[in-house]
């Protein structure tokens, strides 16, 4: 009945405990998992989840905020993306919130590492996953520059995953052509503006997530999250929008098979 949309299982804290984990999410109705890929190095677990359990797919990408990693090439993300079970380029995007003493024009190298990810995702017709932090305008003006835009010929939409930005810019990326997915962040006592934007964001538009290992919801805060948590972001948005769990597990659901093809 539910499905997380972007969790990391390739992860130590998650891929030592597989079996379990397994087993928890069928306990909890979590019938399916996307598994992110956040480096070139790391993306063979990833596929290999994917591949291994016929209920989890996979992306390819480097996560903005990783230095240091094998810097992705157009043809590297063409290569994998188009491997069986990957349905998505990402996490890609921008995160500025680690600038630290750099300079704006010091962050180049991000947001050129961005625009290939889209030129892959849009050659392969396939959508995004979109990180952004400290970043909103520049994520939603390179994507337009690149053609991602609800007239663009070349536009594969995608999600802005584990948002946390404002109403503004969710009603920008919806006119994007972009789905919204909240995480357990939503549940947080401090999260009352998200739990609005929540509310307004179409039902058709919404995907739940964990992020796990990351960001447990309430009542599991500060814990290892993993994907059996899910409908705890459910239960929130179902709060919030006056409306069953069952129907929020549904339609994120069904979002997350129209986004994504399956």
């Amino acid at each position: 009945m539910f499905t997380d949309s972007h969790c990391h299982l390739d992860f130590p804290e998650l891929s030592a405990n597989l079996p379990a984990i397994r087993q928890a999410m069928a306990d909890a109705h979590v019938t399916r998992a996307l598994c992110i890929g956040t480096t070139l190095e790391g993306f063979p677990q990833v596929h290999q989840l994917a591949l291994d359990h016929a209920n989890f797919w996979a992306t390819v990408g480097v996560h903005p905020d990783n230095e240091g990693v094998q810097e992705p090439t157009l043809d590297d993300l063409l290569e994998r993306g188009k491997l069986p079970r990957v349905v998505a380029i990402g996490e890609t995007g921008l995160d500025y919130y680690r600038m630290g003493d750099r300079t704006y024009a010091q962050m180049e190298w991000q947001r050129e590492r961005f625009r290939i990810h889209i030129r892959a995702a849009q050659q392969l017709q396939k959508p995004m996953v979109i990180h952004t932090r400290s970043s909103a305008e520049d994520t939603l003006r390179i994507l337009q520059e690149e053609g991602e835009n609800s007239n663009g010929g070349r536009a594969v939409g995608g999600v802005f995953h584990c948002f946390t930005e404002s109403l503004e810019v969710a009603r920008q990326a919806l006119d994007l052509g972009f789905y919204i997915s909240f995480s357990g962040i939503v549940t947080f006592k401090s999260a009352q503006n998200l739990r609005e934007i929540a509310a307004f964001v179409p039902l058709d538009r919404i995907l739940i997530e964990t992020d796990s290992p990351y960001l447990a919801p309430t009542p599991f805060r500060g814990k290892t999250n993993n994907p059996s948590y899910v409908p705890y972001v459910a239960k929130q948005l179902a709060t919030v929008r006056g409306c069953s769990v069952e129907a929020i597990g549904e339609a994120t659901s069904d979002n997350f098979s129209r986004l994504f093809g399956l």
